[in-house]
């Protein structure tokens, strides 16, 4: 079977280290999957990728290991529950992922993310960009997530107001040049939202060669220039309302109860119980997080406790704290990129750290992409590359970094062995 593996990307597909093999990745717009749309991932899970799932740091949920005939099939299951692959690779604007530490503001920053990805998902206007085009939205600053996002839209926290406003975040971007978002607009109107979004995609699309994300382009010609060809683009757009929201999906501020997912890898059968859980308790809805977790929404105490005795019954643990706030790209297991076994390496991280470092966040990177945002967390570990030795072998070497502020956090120490880094971080 031949197939054109750089244009399948679009649709969420890439080869895998055996050749024979293919990743799929499902979109999950603004992380919320309902329970029959959560069966059916478990159950493409069983039938074709060994009864596991890869939770992204974007929402998103990753088969591995599929056979590359079965590519139609899956479309065809995925659609019937109203999934799609469509722009969750490729150079799109990629699945709008949406703050999920339920903070204040969660479901109205939730709300936004429903209503821009109807807008742009499968929008062929919005395809065939020179590399991908990252949006979130998010409740607040918090987590540093708006920082990293070609669009990162902050619900403005000032002064109150009838109208929603938002605050926009440009041209950031991590990988092996990480770069902090700027501060492009604040305050803007949901009215003024897309004609703003829909230029800054189309400054970026006739400005930028591929593979270049936006954040090569600004760094190119300035912030300044940037803002004169946004401003010239933006004449061309008219206000417009943002698609209507259906009803069925609106929420309001939920509880949740969080589900850890250690490195993001589910199995099928956790995801089943939690789905059956879900029709129970939680009007068959779910969440992923962008901490690569599963979350239950609650309506009230009572329902949380029952849900929670329920989850102890099903064997589902939900006290990690550790599993809960560990990040992990798929490393070496899945992905051709990977130099080291990440999941391997966390564990092994556990258990040299205290019970007071087990609480903080933790991601691990398996190459220099930072595809889990290790600059994003308390702490990062990045698999920079590999030390050659007199035997030809090789094992990889890592770099330690700490975030304390607001910003990317900063590089503790560079190029460790594992036995360096591990001694390193047992004295946190």
């Amino acid at each position: 079977m031949s197939l054109d593996f750089q244009k399948l990307r679009l649709f969420g597909v890439y080869q895998q280290q055996n050749p024979e093999h293919i990743m799929l990745r499902v979109k999950i717009p603004g992380g919320l999957l309902t329970s029959e749309q959560a069966r059916t991932l478990a159950g493409i899970s069983s039938d074709y990728a060994q009864g596991r799932l890869h939770l992204t740091s974007r929402g998103s949920v990753e088969f591995h290991r599929l056979k590359a005939e079965l590519i139609d099939e899956l479309f065809a299951r995925l659609g019937a529950v109203g999934l799609t692959t469509r722009g969750a690779c490729g150079g799109a604007v990629r699945g709008i992922c949406c703050n999920t530490t339920f903070a204040s503001g969660y479901g109205q920053a939730q709300q936004l993310t429903s209503r821009l990805n109807r807008h742009f998902a499968g929008n062929a206007d919005f395809e065939g960009l020179p590399k991908k085009f990252k949006i979130a939205v998010e409740a607040s600053t918090q987590g540093g997530r708006h920082l990293i996002q070609d669009l990162g839209i902050v619900l403005h926290q000032g002064a109150g107001s009838e109208e929603p406003r938002y605050d926009i975040w440009c041209a950031g971007g991590l990988g092996r040049e990480p770069q902090a978002g700027f501060l492009l607009e604040e305050q803007v109107s949901e009215i003024r939202l897309l004609p703003l979004i829909e230029s800054v995609v189309q400054v970026y699309r006739d400005n930028t060669p591929p593979p270049q994300r936006l954040k090569h382009l600004v760094k190119r010609i300035g912030e300044d220039a940037f803002r004169q060809l946004l401003a010239t683009e933006l004449t061309k757009r008219p206000q417009v309302n943002l698609p209507a929201l259906d009803q069925a999906s609106v929420q309001g501020q939920p509880k949740f109860i969080e589900v850890p997912v250690f490195g993001g890898q589910l199995a099928a059968a956790t995801l089943l119980e939690l789905a059956a859980l879900a029709d129970q308790f939680c009007n068959g809805q779910l969440a992923t997080t962008t901490d690569q977790n599963l979350a239950l929404p609650v309506a009230d105490a009572e329902q949380e406790s029952s849900l929670f005795t329920a989850l102890m019954a099903a064997n589902v643990n939900v006290d990690d704290s550790f599993a809960a706030r560990m990040r992990t790209c798929p490393g070496n297991h899945e992905c051709k990129r990977g130099l080291v076994a990440t999941r391997d390496l966390g564990a092994a991280v556990q258990q040299v750290l205290s019970t007071s470092a087990q609480g903080c966040s933790w991601a691990i990177s398996g190459c220099p992409n930072s595809c889990s945002q290790p600059q994003l967390a308390d702490y990062g570990i990045v698999t920079v590359g590999q030390q050659k030795h007199e035997d030809g072998s090789r094992t990889p070497v890592y770099d330690l970094y700490q975030r304390k502020g607001s910003a990317f956090g900063e590089r503790l120490a560079t190029r460790l062995t594992e036995e360096e880094l591990l001694a390193a971080i047992s004295d946190f």
